[in-house]
């Protein structure tokens, strides 16, 4: 059975991770993940994607939570028949829902990071947000905020530096939680399942 994923772009790497490591037959069709930054058009992005691959496979799937889309990502895998990814935002995918509550309970002013947010924050937080050229807006967009937690998938020496040179840059403590693909991948195989 062929399966066509469309999939955010932020997590489609882990997605062909998990896929090789179990052996999975899926096709993956990552969204660019700066989405993010315009939740508004995530729905149609995956709407016109879907439409343009489903005659291509037997079955399709969306990896994506809601991400900020109020709704509208839920419409559009209604109208096709397909399944998506559960939870607000990928955080909960990872980490899980209740864990995501304690966290924020814990202290409603946390920022997360996942592996690909550390990888990519110059480009997708600091350029996006245009602190590359105005940083003395930084304080402005963080000033509510009083930690990072990163959400770690596959930590290395690597990332542990490039976590807490984004921490820094924004000017909070930084917090480690190892998270691995557990999440991701339980979620996974309900969603190719169904």
């Amino acid at each position: 059975m062929s399966i066509g994923i469309v999939a955010c772009g932020a997590l489609a790497t882990h997605i062909g991770d998990i896929a090789a490591d179990a052996d999975l037959d899926l096709t993956i069709y990552p969204l660019p993940p700066l989405l993010h930054n315009h939740p508004e058009k995530i729905a149609g992005e995956v709407d016109a994607l879907l439409s343009e691959i489903k005659e291509k496979h037997s079955k399709c799937a969306v990896a994506y939570a809601d991400c900020g889309t109020y709704g509208a990502l839920d419409t559009v895998i209604a109208r096709h028949g397909v399944q998506r990814l559960g939870g607000n935002h990928c955080y909960d995918i990872f980490a899980g829902t209740s864990e995501i509550e304690r966290l924020m309970a814990e202290d409603a002013g946390t920022y997360f990071l996942t592996d690909f947010l550390v990888k990519s924050f110059h480009r997708s937080v600091i350029v996006e947000l245009g602190l590359d050229k105005y940083p003395h807006l930084r304080d402005d967009y963080f000033r509510n905020y009083s930690r990072v937690v990163w959400l770690a998938q596959r930590p290395t020496v690597e990332l542990e530096q490039a976590a807490t040179d984004a921490a820094k840059e924004i000017g909070l403590p930084l917090e480690k939680q190892i998270v691995g693909y557990k999440g991701l991948r339980k979620q996974l195989e309900v969603l190719i399942s169904h």
